[in-house]
């Protein structure tokens, strides 16, 4: 259990916050949560958190630290050293490097910008976006097949990156009934104990 407290800056809506509370649960960890919506992620004292004015932000003590999947890394490797969240064989550990990859690079560009458009008006392409999301789900699903989770076969921070916008991803207009082994994955991480899910656009 962390001796300070820890402040978690984001939005009940933002799936990079929502990995990292999932984190947070999974750690037993007590935190603050700091709603930071755009307006406030303009604002000159949160730009001196995270001068890219990006969410989430954590803070633990007298660390500041942005970026969610650093700070998946940052806190199992501080409070959980020994589990089994981040491998550190070389090969399994890479595995989960790859999925964190992923989950910034098409996740981010496909099942994400497609919830943006939809629910924020964010200005990008709603088509390219729909495209990037068959392919990376296509590719999901036939990894999944054979395999309970991403990385390993216990959990790990590469289920935790992926999960928020895959679960999301019809909130987008990108339906998740072709993908099976999707399903079955989103299910698993969602019978964890610690799961919480991040609230619908219409609760938040």
């Amino acid at each position: 259990m962390s001796g300070t407290t820890i402040v978690l800056h984001g939005t009940p809506l933002s799936g990079h916050t929502h990995r990292v509370g999932l984190m947070l649960n999974a750690l037993g960890l007590a935190y603050r949560f700091a709603n930071a919506p755009k307006d406030v992620r303009g604002s000159a004292a949160f730009l001196a958190l995270n001068p890219l004015g990006q969410i989430p932000v954590l803070q633990d003590g007298d660390l500041t630290l942005a970026d969610s999947n650093a700070i998946l890394v940052y806190l199992v490797q501080r409070y959980a050293p020994d589990s089994d969240w981040l491998p550190q064989e070389p090969v399994a550990a890479a595995h989960v490097q790859r999925w964190l990859s992923i989950a910034a690079g098409e996740i981010m560009h496909g099942p994400c910008v497609a919830r943006m458009i939809a629910l924020f008006d964010f200005p990008d392409d709603p088509a390219r976006a729909a495209l990037i999301a068959a392919r990376v789900l296509t590719f999901m699903d036939g990894h999944l097949a054979d395999r309970a989770f991403l990385a390993a076969e216990h959990v790990t921070i590469a289920d935790l990156a992926c999960y928020s916008y895959v679960a999301h991803a019809p909130d987008g207009g990108v339906s998740l009934q072709p993908y099976p082994a999707v399903r079955a994955w989103l299910a698993r991480v969602e019978a964890q104990p610690w799961f919480r899910p991040m609230p619908d656009f219409a609760e938040a």
